[in-house]
């Protein structure tokens, strides 16, 4: 097994503020591979849904391209986390197979993270209730079961293939981040994401090193038993273009890709703004990812202001998280003072319910107070977006113009990627 620490230094092209050619990326992922022990081995390559800006085809061939005639088997499985199964077409556009999978990746085998099928997982082992409190700082005393995707399990390498951004649960993505959650079971999600709510997505947020989330993705990482390699990349956000490409193991090169990530996904205003308008791109299909749109802006937003997503292909909440029209949203203090009513919901729904609502406070008196206001200018029905205790802004007659002639709101397109935050 690849202990946790037991590492080298990650190659890197690339850094902030540079744009690679589609040439040097791919003579960087073919050098690199062809210096790793692939020879020989089975390979199973983890890559991301569509709700991540980054070249995937590109990617994806140089990749096959570097190990096709040395790998005994190579796998590609989507890591979906709990997102909507992608389907075929989608697939074959996301990893640019135009004239299809088998013309295109031959010998090549993808699948869809099962997330909802029971069958999909190994448990790998159990994380005690005394070290989670460890890691956590006290914040959790659970124990937790660890369950992979078994075709992680199955191959002798594991390589992921992402970018790398700004993250509310566990403070900048990738890395081992792609087995957990991406392909991992419910317990460690949950815990996770709980864990991440309870510091406040606004707390965690581009915080550089290593979180208390990402202690314990780490820990449950540490105990698969295939090598872990990663291509972690830095995308210009809403493009095709990389800033950055990092190979080495799943931990030096996620630090590597970090550190340019927070200096290109990080942006800065000299004080707070009263209203934000965040522009959501159709890849954000739903709130459960475009939710994205609050996270990313919520800390340059004044006490009492509002965040409006303005998302007008977007036509529900969560298709694949039906609860969280049921509980609403709501700040942390909520389910904190009414625990005994919450706590049997997926921890991973109330995380994502109370990260969309920001910092707030409860009590039985005074009732909820949150800091910030949020609004959906979406097609989702108005009484559904009000049951869930959110503002509503019909799309239709919704004046953008009008917003970015506004001194008192700051309009960001493409939003969803880049953070946020006051000097």
């Amino acid at each position: 097994m690849t202990t946790l620490y037991d590492v080298r230094p990650a190659a890197v092209i690339g850094g902030p503020g540079e744009v690679l050619t589609d040439d040097q990326v791919t003579a960087f992922i073919t050098e690199a591979l062809a210096g790793a022990d692939f020879d020989g081995r089975s390979v199973c390559v983890i890559v991301p849904d569509a709700t991540r800006s980054c070249p995937l085809p590109l990617l994806m061939k140089a990749v096959h391209g570097a190990l096709t005639g040395r790998v005994n088997r190579l796998t590609t499985l989507i890591a979906l986390g709990t997102h909507a199964a992608m389907t075929p077409a989608e697939i074959e556009k996301h990893l640019g197979a135009a004239e299809g999978l088998a013309a295109t990746y031959p010998g090549m085998t993808v699948l869809n993270h099962e997330w909802s099928d029971p069958a999909t997982f190994v448990q790998l082992g159990t994380i005690s209730s005394d070290r989670v409190g460890e890691i956590s700082n006290g914040l959790l005393h659970e124990e937790v079961a660890v369950r992979l995707n078994r075709a992680v399990v199955e191959h002798d390498i594991a390589l992921v293939v992402g970018p790398v951004f700004p993250h509310e649960v566990v403070g900048f993505s990738g890395g081992n981040k792609y087995f957990f959650p991406g392909v991992a079971g419910q317990e460690v999600i949950d815990l996770s994401h709980w864990l991440g709510a309870l510091i406040t997505s606004s707390d965690i947020i581009g915080t550089r090193g290593v979180t208390p989330v990402r202690s314990l993705i780490d820990e449950a990482a540490a105990m698969i038993p295939a090598e872990r390699l990663a291509l972690s990349v830095v995308a210009q956000s809403g493009t095709s273009a990389l800033h950055a490409v990092a190979f080495g193991d799943t931990r030096t090169s996620w630090e590597a890709a970090a550190a340019v990530s927070a200096e290109t996904h990080v942006r800065y205003l000299d004080k707070p703004v009263q209203r934000v308008v965040s522009v959501m791109p159709p890849k954000y299909q739903d709130i459960w990812t475009a939710a994205k749109g609050f996270y990313k802006l919520e800390p340059v937003v004044a006490d009492g202001g509002e965040v409006i997503l303005y998302a007008p292909h977007v036509t529900e909440i969560a298709a694949m998280h039906p609860e969280i029209e049921q509980i609403g949203y709501h700040c942390r203090d909520y389910f904190l003072a009414q625990w005994d009513q919450f706590k049997s919901v997926h921890w991973g729904v109330l995380a994502h319910s109370t990260h969309l609502r920001g910092a707030g406070t409860y009590s039985a008196t005074e009732g909820e107070r949150c800091r910030v206001q949020v609004t959906l200018a979406t097609s989702i029905p108005e009484h559904i977006v009000r049951g869930a205790n959110l503002g509503y802004l019909d799309p239709v007659t919704f004046d953008l113009q009008a917003y970015e002639s506004d001194p008192d709101t700051f309009v960001v397109p493409n939003a969803g990627e880049t953070l946020y935050r006051l000097r």
